[in-house]
């Protein structure tokens, strides 16, 4: 699809539709996907009860989880202590807010986000996997962002989301990432990060 204004080519997309409010954009020149996200956020009954559904995921494989978390600030956290006997399926989170406490208590090394930055998928890797390996649990999920309304650029604008998840797969550690784009106000930003971390467990 060619998006333009009078005589001046804005840029070229090639989209595929991957369900309603979410697109995925395709670069013909590196063959990797990007996802855009509309507003379609979900409000604090519907959070309650995907983190429900998150809860009866971990008991019934008798998984726990930990949360590393920077652009959220604790809300995922929060969302599952939330809910009554969340003790036996949630180890703990932490709130990585700067690069600082992303090295020290993630033992994220500093030289990921010297060249890759914060946002990106290698600190948000290995954001889980620290976050796995300094704890009991055995499953982990990780976000590092641009909630805004300010602190984007061209490469990463605001409403840029990484995301990492972790488990152990033969006693070793297992990561994979995915990056979305949010729309929407800080708070918009923010609730569908909780929502898309808790569901990449859920797919996991």
């Amino acid at each position: 699809m060619l998006l333009s204004t009078g005589d001046f080519a804005i840029f070229e997309l090639t989209i595929a539709v991957d369900r309603i409010g979410q697109f995925t954009v395709l670069s013909s020149s590196t063959k990797a996907g990007v996802t855009v996200s509309l507003d379609k956020s979900l409000n604090d009954v519907e959070l309650s009860q995907l983190t429900q559904q998150l809860a009866n995921y971990l008991r019934s494989n008798n998984l726990s989880l930990v949360t590393a978390e920077s652009c959220t600030g604790g809300w995922i956290a929060k969302c599952c202590t939330d809910l009554v006997g969340s003790s036996g399926w949630f180890e703990g989170g932490m709130v990585s807010y700067s690069n600082a406490a992303k090295q020290s208590m993630l033992s994220v090394p500093e030289v990921l986000i010297r060249d890759f930055g914060a946002v990106s998928a290698e600190v948000a890797e290995a954001m889980a996997a620290g976050a796995l390996g300094n704890s009991n649990a055995r499953v982990s999920l990780a976000v590092t962002g641009i909630a805004g309304p300010g602190g984007g650029c061209v490469d990463k604008p605001v409403g840029t989301v990484w995301f990492g998840w972790a488990s152990y797969v033969e006693g070793k550690i297992k990561t994979h990432s995915a990056m979305e784009c949010f729309s929407g106000n800080r708070d918009a930003v923010r609730r569908q990060t909780v929502e898309k971390a808790m569901n990449g467990i859920l797919r996991f």
